[in-house]
């Protein structure tokens, strides 16, 4: 099988994995600014020949240069690029590629059904993936450190506060009743959409997924990988033509 290299660029973070077939090898979570050089680091040791790359932030030009000239393809992903699901969006040039990556996931982990996913990050987003391969578009909230942000950020005196797990509902000093609205808000919202759709799976991916999983009680499935396990049968899908 061929080996392929999977960039993710995300608000904080680049991901960065090396696969063979559907295979994850590596993956590596790199900073910003480090990441021209690690990125060449990694392509000159991976006897890859094609790449994809999925940015939520765009400056990615000089990255793409850099493979080029090592004579790997790359492939942007776009809501133009050939996938393996449909995407049933009113404006699908504004969706992130991320989310479509992350439905793609998704859809190839569980084909047979419909499926919710969770991108709790920066933003967490909301996407609905049925089992027929349909991206049925979704909702985009702040993300947990956003709303801690936002609060200290837009008062005088409320602090910045570090999330732990809530001791109990109702908060017994003002650091307690910030975290318990921000970390409970969420759980929250994410236990209405369950209660509304009991047969969907409930998948989890992004950085603060596995805070929240362990907080919660439903069924719940954490990919920490989505989005690059998307970008490989993306890419193989664009290879096979």
């Amino acid at each position: 099988m061929k080996n392929y290299i999977l960039i993710d660029i995300g608000n904080t973070f680049c991901k960065v994995a090396l696969c063979n077939g559907r295979k994850l090898l590596k993956v590596y979570r790199i900073e910003h600014q480090h990441s021209y050089d690690r990125i060449g680091e990694i392509a000159d040791s991976s006897n890859a020949h094609k790449c994809i790359i999925s940015s939520v932030s765009g400056g990615y030009q000089h990255i793409v240069e850099r493979l080029e000239k090592r004579g790997i393809e790359v492939v942007i992903l776009s809501c133009d690029t050939p996938l393996p699901i449909r995407l049933g969006y009113d404006t699908p040039h504004t969706l992130g590629v991320d989310r479509i990556a992350a439905a793609v996931g998704a859809h190839s982990l569980f084909p047979e059904d419909d499926c919710i996913v969770f991108d709790l990050g920066t933003a967490i987003t909301i996407d609905f993936i049925g089992k027929n391969g349909l991206f049925k578009g979704g909702n985009i909230s702040p993300g947990m450190s956003m709303r801690f942000k936002a609060m200290h950020h837009y008062t005088n005196k409320l602090p910045l506060v570090e999330p732990s797990f809530p001791k109990q509902i109702n908060g017994q000093s003002t650091t307690e009743a910030i975290n318990n609205g921000v970390v409970l808000g969420i759980v929250f919202e994410i236990e209405e959409y369950i209660r509304r759709f009991p047969s969907h799976k409930i998948i989890f991916t992004g950085g603060d997924s596995i805070f929240f999983a362990k907080i919660l009680k439903s069924t719940i499935f954490v990919v920490c990988n989505l989005v690059l396990n998307g970008l490989s049968d993306i890419v193989q899908m664009n290879e096979n033509g």
